[in-house]
């Protein structure tokens, strides 16, 4: 697997200064971790997600998240379970024929209602458990999580050697978490649970639609998440528990819900960037994701990553390329970020940036600049005076109009 890899070669080289690198789920966790970008949520009931995965019918798609929890009925989940034994199955058969390779699968996920259907699931699928990357743990909590979690520890240690570790991603979504009472406790006592298994936790990730729903709200397509005060508030907390520098913990941004919708207040998205890429037609592209809303994802992304977030939920294929553009890393970062660990020898305190724009500080931007050469080996790094933007034009000018069917709601 690798991102961008739709681009022909002269595409790759006109765009990326440093290519992405190739990775699959047997890959190192501290990548992987990174890695997981835009995570497509699909309901376990789908016939087809096998044939998907194989053909890779949707351009870049890198991570997939099969759902058995809200996009099901509860009056499906056997047929869920039987299905998605027989997909996975599938997948697993091609892989092992050599018709695939890991290399061409996306890391795919399940979600799970309880560790009990985590363990029957583990249990159903046998060896085609080989092709599961981990699995995301909804509503995740202390009364919850310690069971998740042993189960996952305890395959993980009776595993055959040539297969994969299993890795899991709670949601942090529950009235304890957000209600503010409980907040600081209960966000203390989970990060130290999580610590006694810090190895099989690949990304902490904010259901902030279910922390929406405790209060009556939603945000509408003209605002991001950070626009809600009392969702903003948890969130600036979850960072603050999770996102220091020194527990390394992934923190996943919540799920954009549009993909159409009517227009309220004037799009944020700049005109400049999509001239600058395509003249004309970069226009008419940027006119295109404002019909869509994607100017709205786009720009809750640029908040997600100035939080320090990395990876995105999303609930339809038209979100992937635009979500994902956005990581990759830019030119100048790239050059600050590899001058600040360059320089950090003790020679040296404070330089100016080589764009000569802003003064670097080694021991401040440290941490950062860490982060950045992480990122930029997943997602790339552009040429200088690309943006963005570069990524979303494409020769053909279309975009993938395939509607994937959902019901219920997701980790948000």
């Amino acid at each position: 697997m690798r991102y961008f890899n739709y681009l022909s070669s002269e595409e790759e080289k006109d765009i990326f200064h440093s290519s992405p690198i190739s990775f699959s789920h047997t890959s190192d966790k501290e990548l992987l971790s990174h890695a997981v970008g835009a995570a497509l949520y699909m309901p376990a009931t789908r016939q087809d997600i096998a044939d998907q995965m194989i053909t890779e019918k949707f351009e870049g798609l890198v991570s997939v998240v099969l759902d058995l929890e809200d996009a099901v009925g509860d009056d499906q989940v056997d047929k869920a379970e039987e299905s998605l034994q027989v997909q996975l199955r599938s997948i697993h058969s091609c892989l092992k024929s050599g018709m695939v390779t890991e290399q061409t699968i996306p890391l795919i996920f399940i979600r799970v209602r309880s560790p009990e259907q985590m363990k029957r699931v583990i249990d159903l699928l046998g060896e085609a458990v080989q092709c599961v990357t981990g699995f995301v743990l909804p509503k995740f909590s202390l009364h919850n999580g310690q069971r998740y979690l042993e189960i996952v520890d305890a395959y993980n240690g009776v595993r055959s050697p040539h297969s994969p570790l299993l890795y899991v991603m709670p949601i942090l979504e529950s009235s304890e978490v957000i209600y503010r009472e409980y907040r600081t406790q209960t966000l203390m006592n989970i990060r130290a649970l999580l610590d006694e298994y810090r190895d099989c936790i690949l990304n902490v990730r904010i259901g902030a639609t279910d922390f929406s729903s405790l209060f009556g709200l939603r945000r509408s397509p003209d605002m991001t998440i950070y626009d809600i005060g009392v969702i903003r508030d948890c969130i600036t907390d979850i960072i603050n528990i999770f996102g220091r520098a020194e527990d390394q913990y992934v923190i996943s941004g919540p799920v954009w819900e549009y993909f159409k919708s009517d227009r309220v207040l004037k799009s944020q998205l700049r005109q400049t960037p999509f001239e600058e890429s395509a003249g004309r037609n970069g226009r008419r592209l940027r006119m295109h994701y404002i019909n869509k809303y994607v100017d709205g994802l786009i720009r809750e992304v640029a908040m997600d990553k100035e939080n320090g977030m990395i990876g995105k939920t999303i609930i339809h294929p038209s979100h992937i390329l635009p979500v994902q553009s956005m990581y990759a890393v830019t030119h100048e970062e790239f050059m600050d970020a590899t001058h600040i660990l360059s320089k950090n020898n003790g020679l040296l305190g404070v330089f100016k940036s080589q764009y000569a724009n802003k003064m670097n500080e080694i021991k401040p931007h440290l941490n950062w600049a860490k982060r950045i050469l992480i990122r930029s080996k997943i997602y790339g790094v552009l040429n200088e005076n690309r943006n963005f933007t570069t990524l979303l034009v494409r020769k053909n000018g279309q975009e993938q109009h395939e509607v994937v069917s959902y019901t219920g709601q997701f980790d948000r």
